[in-house]
């Protein structure tokens, strides 16, 4: 598996889809909070979701979830895809993006790249281990993120 990138740029900056569940039920959310390594001799992505974050409560009942990336065009659908619930409606049809359908997850057509991730951990972060300029920041008002660790199991160009 060679993927060759600038995944601080990915993440941070051109933004990604993490989308858990199957063809019957799904949901995806924008993040731009994420990275890729290794761990445990795995090559792994690691995504950060909020509890009150509709896709949570996918990443929690599925073993695998996708995070993909996509060209500059698509930049408007990434951000409707921020900021609307799948909860209220059908975002991903709103977006214009075509679900792609794995045969345990789910990503979309127009992503020049996906990653299968394989969810080999996750942890709810600790506000009592963070910066008090974080929490001040990110967690005024709702409780901290859900970290998912996935192995990459397969990539998809």
């Amino acid at each position: 598996m060679d993927f060759n990138a600038n995944i601080f740029k990915l993440f941070n900056n051109e933004w990604a889809l993490v989308t858990a569940g199957t063809e019957g039920r799904y949901n995806t959310m924008t993040i731009s909070w994420g990275g890729a390594g290794t761990l445990w001799g795995r090559p792994v992505v690691t995504v950060y979701v909020k509890p009150v974050r509709y896709t949570h409560e996918f990443m929690e009942a599925n073993d695998f979830f996708t995070v993909s990336f996509y060209p500059e065009q698509y930049r408007k659908a990434l951000m409707l895809l921020g900021s609307a619930s799948g909860r209220d409606g059908d975002k991903v049809a709103k977006a214009g993006l075509t679900p792609k359908f794995l045969d345990n997850a789910v990503t979309f057509a127009e992503a020049h790249t996906t990653l299968l991730c394989k969810k080999i951990y996750r942890q709810d972060l600790d506000l009592a281990a963070m910066p008090q300029s974080v929490i001040e920041a990110s967690y005024k008002t709702e409780a901290p993120h859900t970290m998912y660790i996935g192995e990459v199991v397969e990539m998809i160009r």
